[in-house]
């Protein structure tokens, strides 16, 4: 991280403290039954996330462009849910709220990237149901598994190097007053306001951040999926066009889960009570790793004929190791 300090020019002492406090809620009674849901909800999302991912691979005929960014979407979730739940049922049920300076730092880059991620994989699985719909005679050229593995590659390192830029301008910040992060976890914009030197850059960032990795990405969506619905309505029937969109439904809410109650924070943000905010903001990132896997495993004939086919599979592997001892011993 000196090669953020160092770009300065000047050689300047910052004052870093030995721990942050994370302050979390505030007031609310009972609030430990809440983190109890949350360790319920991150149970459930590990072994439905680690379920899709297991079909996917298994299944041969799921190994298409459109699975991998499935499959990429899975294994994000998993890894933001253990990046963000154990620690937060640690500092909060487990009352350690103090956490050290360089574990925020990295609980900051592991959360924010696996957020960054789970937004530009609903882009990869927008632009595979564009191209699929609008023109399917050209699907298996423009959507192919290097094109598709290029796409989500190109994600991570993005998300990753925005992020690790983020991080390392927090380094050239002196915090010499409070250290008490008003959040559920070591959040980006509550960190750099409690610096007491200039945090312009900071600012920056975190005016950059809504807009790379929200904003663009929405709006990217929303424009496919109104082209989408354009131009089936123009020239296909009713029945047709329905068929075709009922292939987006579990995209479609994927979408919906993620984006509306971020949408209604950034709406309400001047108005919407601390408390508010941080329920708000800490289930759109533990629900939708968890609903993920269901949507997908209820709305997705593929993933539904490849369970059942899986099932059958080990059913008969079951089978045949029941009646291999009764035949071995009849002989």
């Amino acid at each position: 991280m000196n090669l953020f300090n160092s770009a300065l020019g000047k050689n300047i002492t910052f004052v870093r403290p030995a721990y942050f406090i994370i302050s979390g809620f505030s007031g609310i009674p009972n609030i430990d039954y809440y983190y109890v849901f949350l360790c319920f909800v991150y149970i459930v999302s590990v072994l439905g996330n680690t379920v899709v991912m297991a079909v996917i691979y298994l299944d041969h005929n799921l190994r298409t462009p459109k699975y991998i960014a499935v499959f990429n979407l899975a294994f994000v979730d998993l890894l933001g849910s253990s990046a963000l739940v154990p620690k937060l049922l640690d500092i909060f049920l487990f009352n350690h709220r103090y956490i050290s300076y360089n574990d925020c730092l990295t609980f900051l880059f592991f959360c924010y990237t696996c957020l960054s991620m789970q937004v530009f994989n609903l882009v990869a699985l927008s632009y595979d149901r564009l191209i699929a719909i609008m023109h399917p005679l050209h699907y298996q050229v423009k959507v192919t598994h290097r094109f598709m593995l290029s796409l989500i590659a190109f994600f991570w390192v993005f998300a990753n190097t925005l992020n690790f830029v983020a991080v390392g301008l927090l380094t050239r910040l002196s915090f010499c007053r409070s250290v008490a992060i008003n959040s559920y976890f070591c959040d980006h914009g509550q960190i750099y306001r409690l610096a007491c030197n200039d945090n312009f850059p900071n600012y920056v960032i975190s005016c950059l951040f809504p807009v790379l990795i929200f904003w663009l990405p929405f709006i990217f969506i929303l424009l496919s999926y109104l082209y989408i619905g354009c131009t089936l309505a123009k020239v296909a029937t009713v029945q047709e066009g329905l068929k075709a969109f009922r292939t987006c439904t579990a995209h479609l809410s994927l979408v919906a889960i993620y984006f509306i109650p971020v949408l209604i924070t950034f709406t309400l943000m001047e108005k919407i009570n601390p408390n508010a905010r941080i329920m708000n903001l800490s289930l759109t990132s533990i629900l939708p790793p968890t609903l993920n896997p269901i949507i997908y495993v209820l709305q997705t004939q593929e993933i539904k004929k490849s369970v059942k086919k899986l099932l059958k599979i080990r059913r008969k592997s079951k089978m045949i190791k029941k009646c291999t001892p009764n035949m071995t011993h009849s002989l």
